[in-house]
């Protein structure tokens, strides 16, 4: 996702004051509790990465392919970093044996990544390209070939330009031409891929791209806004309804990033601000398409584009719950935001400097809690992981990362006290395996577990690679 200024309040959940994981090493005793408390997780959970086609794949001109929202965004100055572009980005479009052969190595059960859109309709509907379904016919076979588990997701932001030009999400049609698609890649893919993810975060493209201008398309209207939430809704259950007819066996669900929102101060106008911010953010995605409803603060003012039979159309059954989680949000109010909220900043002395954002895990552990109460569906952690700039090869052509390493033992602690608490995970990705593209910050931040060299493309793996490794060698084992 677009990782943008997660933050947090000094407010405790269930279990206390937050803890300060980046204050200092954890005492032996608290060590020695914790250890005590968290039962190795089933040996049958399912490990795996995550990538995007437009973060990774580069060659966005090749065999056919067709301009893309984030083609035409990445043109616009000072929209992305320092004006970089996903043109390149980390070749996998043409390195991917090599990144499978990482992926391999790394020992993960599952690989997730998505399919672009524009490379299998260059124009997003009417003429379909041959060469684009060549290119993921020859990906699935490879990931299988590798004993990994292909986790294809539908939806990963990229729409065609052409689309755009005829009102993109804001046009009601959007969500037949995303079912036509869809038809498409199950019926040519359906026979090997068995897991489907209708789309990936749905609250962060819609928000960022039609009410805060961070993405593409760069819309700041409340209309846009509230016709884009229920036309992708709308898309949502066309798509899930497209894979269920067309692959037998399939495993269907979404991703959602859901994050707790905290106001930045104590006055009211803030916690109205962080309320109405967290309904967009956490709710009006889930819900609809979980439980059959707008959340209450939306319901009124989305209304006028809900037409009869909407929300059986929005509600179909799904398999999982796909959660993105990186941290939560602060919030305060600003009204000269299109909706009134803005992004705050976290408490003074919270921000991991390394990262850029404070750390709660205590709300990851809740939040998977919440989760299993009100929707119950197996859940899977379909994105975490941090970013670091800092990330280079020393000397001896080592990367180093020990933040990383922290950070990821942080949530897997968290993960297993959610657990022991009830929360049924099934599953865990690590965002992401390769450094790439990151949306509005370019290159600047680097996610992978896996180093990229953006000018000679060399991949080396980093600490976290092997640390990952070994957890999921010990989990097999059944080890904590």
């Amino acid at each position: 996702m677009e990782k943008r200024g997660f933050g947090a309040s000094p407010q405790a959940g269930p279990g206390g004051s937050p803890a300060d994981p980046w204050g200092g090493a954890p005492s032996s005793a608290h060590e020695a509790t914790m250890t005590a408390s968290l039962a190795p997780l089933p040996r049958d959970f399912l490990w795996g990465v995550s990538t995007s086609a437009y973060q990774i794949e580069g060659a966005v001109r090749d065999d056919g392919r067709g301009p893309s929202i984030w083609d035409t965004r990445c043109l616009m100055r000072g929209k992305i970093g320092t004006d970089e572009t996903g043109d390149v980005a980390c070749d996998h479009y043409h390195r991917w044996p090599e990144d499978i052969a990482l992926m391999r190595e790394l020992g993960v059960d599952a690989y997730r990544f998505s399919v672009a859109w524009p490379r299998i309709f260059p124009r997003g509907r009417g003429r379909l390209n041959p060469k684009g379904l060549d290119f993921y016919d020859r990906l699935t076979d490879a990931v299988l070939d590798a004993g990994i588990t292909p986790w294809l997701c539908l939806y990963h932001w990229d729409l065609p330009q052409a689309l755009q030009d005829l009102g993109g999400w804001t046009n009601r049609d959007c969500a037949g031409w995303f079912a036509d698609y869809a038809t498409v890649v199950a019926r040519r893919l359906g026979d090997r891929v068995k897991h489907w993810i209708t789309f990936n975060e749905f609250s962060v493209f819609t928000m960022f791209g039609f009410a805060i201008d961070w993405s593409a398309p760069g819309i700041t209207d409340r209309q846009a806004h509230l016709k884009a939430i229920h036309h992708v809704n709308l898309a949502h259950g066309a798509g899930v309804d497209v894979v269920r007819a067309l692959v037998p066996g399939a495993v269907i669900g979404a991703v959602h990033n859901r994050q707790q929102v905290f106001p930045e101060g104590e006055l009211e106008i803030h916690r109205e601000a962080a309320a109405l911010l967290s309904e967009h953010w956490n709710d009006v995605f889930p819900d609809p398409q979980l439980l059959g409803y707008y959340p209450e603060r939306t319901a009124q003012a989305i209304e006028p584009y809900v037409q009869a039979g909407d929300m059986a159309r929005i509600c179909r059954p799904v398999d999982f719950f796909g959660l993105n989680h990186y941290g939560p949000i602060f919030a305060r109010a600003d009204p000269t935001w299109t909706w009134g909220y803005a992004w705050g900043d976290a408490p003074e002395g919270r921000v991991n400097p390394e990262i850029g954002w404070a750390v709660f895990p205590e709300v990851f552990r809740d939040e998977l809690i919440t989760l299993t109460q009100r929707y119950g569906l197996p859940v899977y952690i379909t994105e975490n992981g941090c970013g670091g700039g800092t990330d280079a090869p020393d000397a001896s052509g080592a990367v180093h990362d020990p933040h990383r390493i922290a950070y990821l033992k942080l949530y897997q602690d968290a993960l297993r006290e959610a657990m022991a608490a009830g929360a049924d995970v099934r599953g865990y990705f690590v965002w992401c395996l390769l450094d790439n593209f990151e949306w509005g910050s370019g290159y600047a931040q680097r996610f992978g577990l896996v180093h990229v060299d953006y000018e000679t493309l060399k991949r080396t793996p980093k600490d976290s690679f092997a640390w990952y490794r070994a957890l999921m060698a010990a989990t097999r084992a059944g080890e904590r």
